[in-house]
């Protein structure tokens, strides 16, 4: 978590975010306008020349689950050639893969709000043919 670094006054250094609560609570909402972690649990630095409160990666991004199939068959057709059929499902039950908790500074309209996703469902099929 960061936080503007005007009342730093240290040069390329990155000011981290005061941490006022002792534990942060996690919703969990996942969305533009909904918050992953407590935002309340941070807030800006305002005292001259002192660093943020917050300890560095101390929290954490939802985890991923995924899931993949491969499905073969061998047919053969003579002694020396032979064809096979592929199918295969990368995450197959489709369960979105949540990006990073974006902690760009407190004072930023998207602080503790994931905002992106990947990990869509990709089937494909396939035809070898060995001799």
């Amino acid at each position: 978590m960061t936080s503007p670094g005007t009342s730093l006054n240290a040069p390329n250094n990155t000011q981290t975010a005061n941490q006022v609560k002792t534990t942060v609570d996690r919703p969990g909402n996942i969305g533009p306008g909904q918050t992953y972690y407590d935002i309340t649990a941070f807030s800006a630095v305002t005292a001259a020349n002192t660093f943020g409160t917050s300890g560095r990666n101390i929290l954490r991004t939802p985890g991923i689950l995924n899931t993949d199939l491969n499905i073969s068959r061998d047919f053969p057709i003579t002694e020396r050639f032979k064809l096979q059929f592929r199918g295969e499902a990368f995450n197959l039950a489709n369960t979105s893969h949540f990006g990073a908790v974006s902690s760009n500074s407190v004072t930023s309209g998207s602080f503790m709000q994931i905002t992106s996703a990947t990990g869509e469902r990709q089937v494909r099929f396939g035809l070898r043919a060995t001799w």
